[in-house]
């Protein structure tokens, strides 16, 4: 007897569980949906995933970009590249270059006072200098890194990484654009003899031949009494640690977040191994010395919703649901401008130019004063 009400008291407890499971199942399919009725068309809650759009507002993010990209390139924090929310302005407008016009100096001799002989009258001419306008992008596609982003400052994360990528690339423009500028032959002197010292040797490798003291010299001193406004020298990596052998290098403490700002000769080091090497029966290295404000950058801020995507022009999201991938899209548009050497786009194949194109020569001319020029190199060999 007591063996059946014990099979009688199991069956009702199945049954009960059962009916706990279908009732449960039903209230589950009441809020599923009841979401789907107030979601956007397209979106299912049972199948969502946390996307990196999910975690990335727009309008917070590009800012934050800009600003970060910036402040992770030294080529900005030395002062070098120069911002200004003008040049934003100008990187906004349409076309593939902009105009930027300026008065030359006053030219000639003073007069002497005569008093029958009237003062002759001089002109002020207007010279125009043109940056062109960069519009670059790249795509990521991911399903985890909205995993992995999560538990720590999503925004953040992401925009560290995306700063820190957009950074090395506007080293490697301004890198690519200096090299252009330098080898320009436009001018009177050109720029490829006049902001050039080539102390290398195919012979024997002596201290002659190396960036020392007296060819540092001697290369700042192509900009005459303009050299006062250098600030920053770049150099690959095996050229400062030639100098670090050597006992060259200074360095001084700051309270940032770095340690040490690394000097030589008292402008401050950058350190890029983009910077031009090759071999002429040595190793050859070029480092360039900068003024403040050489180069003048401005990122557009003007940014349109697009039609039929998620996001915006600058920043575009998309999901490829059968291969499982989440993408982001940054685009930028931008001027990154050698001041005083305007863009004339004698070999430019696409509507803004790639990098080995800002490394053509023939590509810029001269506009500024040789010496206004904020831009010296040096092409030397190394002490191994």
């Amino acid at each position: 007897m007591v063996r059946i009400l014990r099979k009688v008291l199991a069956w009702f407890d199945v049954k009960r569980r059962q009916a706990r499971w279908e009732r449960c199942q039903r209230m589950a399919a009441e809020i599923v949906a009841a979401y789907r009725t107030q979601a956007p068309m397209g979106y299912d809650p049972v199948n969502a995933l946390t996307q990196i759009a999910d975690v990335i507002v727009p309008s917070e993010f590009l800012p934050y970009v800009v600003e970060r990209t910036a402040a992770l390139s030294v080529f900005f924090t030395s002062g070098i590249v120069s911002t200004d929310p003008a040049f934003a302005t100008i990187a906004a407008g349409g076309g593939q270059t902009v105009n930027m016009p300026f008065w030359q100096d006053l030219q000639g001799s003073d007069q002497v006072l005569l008093e029958a002989t009237p003062l002759s009258t001089k002109k002020i001419a207007a010279v125009q200098d043109i940056a062109v306008l960069h519009n670059r992008g790249d795509a990521w596609s991911t399903t985890d890194l909205a995993k992995y982003i999560s538990g720590d400052d999503p925004m953040g994360t992401i925009g560290d990484l995306v700063a820190a990528y957009w950074a090395r690339k506007h080293e490697d423009q301004l890198i690519a654009t200096v090299q252009g500028v330098l080898a320009s032959t436009t001018g009177s002197p050109p720029l490829s003899t006049s902001n050039n010292l080539d102390v290398s040797t195919t012979g024997s490798v002596t201290s002659d031949a190396t960036l020392n003291g007296a060819n540092f010299i001697n290369a700042k001193q192509l900009l005459g009494d303009a050299k006062g406004k250098l600030a920053a020298i770049a150099m690959h990596s095996a050229v400062e640690a030639s100098l670090l052998k050597q006992d060259l290098i200074d360095f001084i403490p700051v309270t940032d977040a770095r340690e040490r700002i690394e000097t030589f000769q008292g402008l401050q080091v950058i350190i890029d191994d983009n910077m031009p090497s090759g071999v002429n029966v040595n190793t050859w290295y070029t480092s360039v010395l900068f003024g403040l404000g050489a180069f003048a950058m401005g990122v557009s801020a003007t940014d349109e919703p697009l039609e039929g995507g998620f996001g915006t022009w600058q920043l575009e999201f998309d999901r490829v649901s059968l291969a499982g991938q989440s993408i982001m899209i940054n685009r930028r548009r931008f001027l990154l401008h050698c001041r005083g050497v305007k863009w004339n786009g004698a070999s430019m194949a696409g509507p803004s130019p790639t990098n080995a194109e800002l490394a053509t020569a023939a590509n810029w001319t001269r506009v500024y004063e040789q010496k206004n020029i904020r831009m010296v190199a040096i092409k030397h060999n190394v002490l191994l």
